[in-house]
């Protein structure tokens, strides 16, 4: 079974890059980054695979883009 996970930039700081997230567009959950260390965190406490997937595709576009997206999705 597979699984789609959206999320949306809904802050972007010096020390901070805020996104709200969940499954489809049910952006129920908040995950931040720190853009030096890119160590991510979910503020439910719950890292779980929706919240790993999302951090994965978000972290690799910023690789190869140099900046943090304003949307994405993770689909598998």
């Amino acid at each position: 079974m597979g699984m789609m996970v959206a999320a949306r930039r809904v802050e972007t700081a010096t020390s901070v890059v805020r996104y709200e997230f969940g499954f489809e567009d049910h952006f129920d959950r908040v995950l931040t980054i720190d853009p030096t260390t890119l160590e991510a965190r979910v503020e439910d406490g719950n890292f779980d695979s929706a919240a790993s997937a999302i951090t994965a595709k978000i972290v690799n576009a910023w690789r190869s883009g140099g900046e943090f997206p304003p949307r994405i999705i993770f689909a598998s």
